[in-house]
């Protein structure tokens, strides 16, 4: 487990310090601000209750459903349970961690609740609307990696936290599709 941590803590620096520059010093805060994605959360929502029919409403409840439930289980079960420090928070990266927020989050760094709930959301919008919409529904995963990758860019998370909750939220995204799927038809 030891040789996982410091490869862990390894990848962390890659990214955090060797892989970085101006432009993505000034675009990930961005991108891992959940106000950035407002506007897509908006589009969906109108863009269900234009094209959907009466089952709009049931896609839009297995959704809030399963951000809620994402977000609690990662942030009031497994972080409580596995407590990790924050990379921003960690005295022997201090002198050499870019953190570029404002602020240093005090919670547990495992899993990363971003991860788990950006990849629960991409799956569950993969895997319901892929069939309406193609090929392009695999952007969903695109954006999840990249709030990802900002979350470990930005000095917040470890690789490992990122990676574990993306996984989970993966899982939980993509059996609630299967749920809804099953149950409901969109068009």
């Amino acid at each position: 487990m030891n040789q996982v941590i410091q490869l862990d803590r390894r990848l962390f620096q890659l990214v955090n310090q060797q892989w970085s520059n101006d432009f993505f010093d000034r675009l990930m805060p961005f991108i891992r601000n959940q106000n950035t994605w407002l506007p897509l959360y908006i589009f969906l929502l109108i863009f269900a209750l234009i094209n959907f029919n009466k089952q709009k409403w049931w896609w839009i409840v297995y959704a809030a459903a399963l951000t809620g439930l994402s977000d609690f289980i990662s942030s009031s079960i497994i972080k409580p349970n596995v407590f990790r420090l924050r990379p921003c928070n960690d005295p022997t990266l201090v002198d050499t961690i870019r953190v570029l927020v404002t602020y240093r989050p005090q919670s547990s760094s495992f899993t990363s609740s971003h991860a788990m709930n950006h990849f629960a959301m991409a799956a569950f919008f993969y895997f319901t609307l892929e069939k309406y919409t193609g090929k392009p529904a695999l952007l969903f995963f695109v954006w999840a990696f990249s709030v990802c990758y900002a979350q470990v860019y930005i000095g917040v998370h470890f690789p490992m936290d990122v990676f574990c909750g993306g996984l989970i939220g993966f899982v939980f995204g993509y059996l609630s599709a299967r749920l809804f799927n099953k149950n409901h038809q969109l068009l």
